[in-house]
């Protein structure tokens, strides 16, 4: 049996992702007290229903404070009963939740009248860190739009094989941030910068002039090389401890040309070694 509870701020994408679980098999339930989490597992799970063989769960801010006090055990509860449980946590950045909630006009559910939404969303954070600390993968949705969510999430859940870790390669802009749902970050804007030539500029890392113009430079190879042999290295170390999802993150200035050919080829290179490769270009659109 496999449990995905589904956790995080208020307009990061929780939606988003249940829909798309429904999409991928999974029987969802959002909004279930963390109360109720053992009950469920007893009295529904565990009587070898198939309706609930894959099941995701949403748990937020609606519930409770003291409830949160109860996660740690309900999740070790969990786990002792035998059910492979995972926790997906989804975060944004404070000033991207306020615009999107400008934008849609929808009400923070910690939000009344004498609680302003910047002052929830700091609330709501410092509520759902029990369940943070916990969380097997977070997914940042800051720069993340709705397609590349469901297409991040799919690639996610529809893993090949079970036991296979799975490997996401971000490549991403400097200027635009840097990822906060990352395990280890390469900081690639010391190459050469194709940029730089008016007839490169217009192209992207996954075009044959950019590529062919990076290939020529002994240093993008250099660099190339040391990150392999680092991930070759340290990833099965990950994988001896359980880990189910590793996220690294290659970041030039804009994040169109240095990143994203790295990204490419690094993503060539560790497909087909027992991996589960996911891709993933933050500034392409």
């Amino acid at each position: 049996m496999k449990l995905l509870i589904v956790s995080g701020l208020s307009g990061s994408g929780k939606s988003i992702v249940l829909n798309t679980l429904e999409d991928c098999g999974y029987y969802c339930i959002d909004n279930l007290p963390i109360t109720l989490l053992e009950n469920f597992i007893s009295d529904v799970m565990l009587l070898e229903n198939k309706n609930y063989e894959k099941t995701a769960i949403g748990i937020d801010a609606r519930n409770q404070i003291e409830n949160f006090l109860s996660f740690s055990d309900s999740l070790q509860y969990i786990r002792n009963k035998g059910i492979d449980c995972e926790v997906l946590f989804m975060q944004a950045e404070e000033d991207v939740l306020i615009k999107r909630y400008s934008e849609t006009r929808r009400k923070h559910p910690l939000t009344d009248s004498n609680v302003p939404l910047k002052e929830a969303l700091r609330i709501e954070k410092d509520m759902l860190s029990s369940i943070l600390k916990h969380a097997d993968s977070v997914i940042d949705t800051s720069r993340t739009h709705l397609y590349q969510l469901r297409e991040l999430v799919k690639s996610q859940v529809e893993k090949k094989n079970e036991g296979y870790l799975s490997l996401q390669f971000l490549s991403f802009g400097f200027k635009y941030g840097m990822p906060l749902d990352t395990d280890f970050v390469f900081d690639a804007r010391c190459l050469p910068n194709p940029y730089w030539d008016p007839d490169l500029r217009g192209y992207t890392g996954k075009d044959k002039p950019v590529i062919n113009f990076l290939e020529n430079s002994d240093s993008v190879g250099e660099f190339f090389q040391d990150i392999c042999h680092f991930l070759e290295r340290w990833v099965p170390r990950f994988q001896e401890n359980s880990r189910s999802y590793l996220t690294v993150a290659i970041g030039c200035t804009g994040g169109q040309h240095r990143s994203v050919y790295l990204v490419e080829a690094l993503v060539k290179h560790f497909q087909g070694n027992a991996l589960d490769v996911i891709v993933r270009h933050r500034e392409l659109h």
